[in-house]
């Protein structure tokens, strides 16, 4: 149960921003940006996708448009991992994962 997420990490111009190209949308045509220390409440997917990579402490931010997430590192971090959470962020089947119910989502 659950559904892969396959990601490309790119660099771009920006040394401390990486780009994450993936193979499902977010967003829709909406952009959705995080900044660390903002409490994010929402259980849609880019709040999912924005907590999860901000509770690492390698992100100070993340922007997520359709099917791209952009994020900025913090000081002296870099994206070991972050690919692998983005990936693994919906699939449930995984030993240890308990599988979410209904109930998760309403």
């Amino acid at each position: 149960m659950g559904e892969p997420v396959t990601v490309l990490e790119s660099a771009t111009a920006r040394p401390s921003r990486i780009r994450f190209e993936t193979n499902r949308s977010f967003t829709g045509m909406g952009h959705e940006r995080y900044r660390r220390g903002d409490e994010i409440l929402g259980h849609r997917s880019p709040d999912t996708i924005a907590r999860a990579l901000i509770e690492t402490g390698k992100v100070d931010e993340v922007h997520v448009y359709a099917q791209t997430i952009t994020v900025t590192l913090a000081p002296g971090q870099n994206s070991d991992g972050l690919k692998e959470i983005i990936e693994d962020l919906y699939t449930y089947y995984k030993p240890g994962v308990p599988v979410p119910s209904e109930a998760d989502f309403s």
